[in-house]
């Protein structure tokens, strides 16, 4: 190619990449308003036909029958543990133990959850899938903490101060009617203040989510990546009757 061919090249490319920027319009300003969406809406039919189906088989899942309930299971039941709060550490004991064990060889020493997570009471009759979904709506998972004796001491004072029975399972709190310490307990044996324990929470707790700052002065921490929810829905899955009650976990001596 010779020279007056290539600068012909070179301006109508020129040419070409200013006219394709010019035609590009620029983007001024973004308009919008907010339209509200509530149950009084017309659903469109068009739309009613691709979600359907798949609303259809979420339903199916979730109202599947898993497990039976004979009687109302509440965490209010209860002044310093509660029926609803045992069977929801007791569940993320059972679960979540052989997947920490199978991971670092090590036991969950115990759990502790925390009252306001529990949203529902478990209503007497069928369990099922939309009954975990109700209790524990949220998306926290489970993580284990390993904790030094100072911390669990700081926990233990937290508890027992507590107006409200948040989940433990695991652990025994002992108070006298002065809510004064007499015993804690860990796997049926004293607390031994030198010795580190693995303590079962939340993923939200473990931050210092509802004001339990103790949690944060972790040594090491495993997530076990199993949502507290799937916990309730595999031990659903594995039991025809569920029952829970308070008992001696935490106890106060007359």
């Amino acid at each position: 190619m010779d020279l007056k061919n290539k600068h012909f090249v070179i301006i109508a490319t020129t040419l070409l990449l200013l006219g394709c920027k010019e035609s590009v319009p620029k983007l001024r300003n973004i308009e919008g308003q907010r339209i509200q969406i509530n149950y009084s809406s017309s659903p469109k039919d068009s739309i009613e036909n691709v979600i359907a189906p798949y609303r259809n088989r979420i339903n199916q899942v979730l109202d599947s029958v898993l497990a039976y309930a004979p009687t109302a299971i509440s965490k209010t039941d209860g002044t310093l543990n509660s029926p609803a709060g045992n069977l929801m550490a007791d569940i993320v004991m059972q679960e979540v133990n052989p997947v920490f064990t199978a991971r670092t060889g090590q036991q969950i020493d115990f759990v502790l959850l925390n009252f306001g997570s529990i949203r529902s009471v478990i209503s007497q009759g069928n369990i099922t899938e939309r009954t975990a979904y109700e209790v524990m709506p949220f998306e926290n998972s489970v993580v284990i903490a390993e904790l030094d004796g100072k911390a669990i001491r700081a926990m233990v004072t937290f508890l027992i101060k507590s107006s409200v029975a948040h989940p433990i399972s695991g652990i025994q709190i002992i108070v006298d009617k002065n809510k004064s310490l007499q015993a804690v307990n860990i796997q049926g044996k004293p607390f031994d203040e030198n010795k580190t324990y693995y303590v079962a929470t939340s993923d939200y707790l473990i931050t210092g989510g509802d004001k339990m700052d103790f949690l944060k002065d972790y040594i090491s921490l495993t997530d076990s990546d199993y949502l507290i929810r799937n916990t309730l829905i595999d031990y659903f899955k594995k039991i025809d009757t569920l029952t829970a009650a308070t008992d001696d976990r935490f106890m106060q001596i007359k």
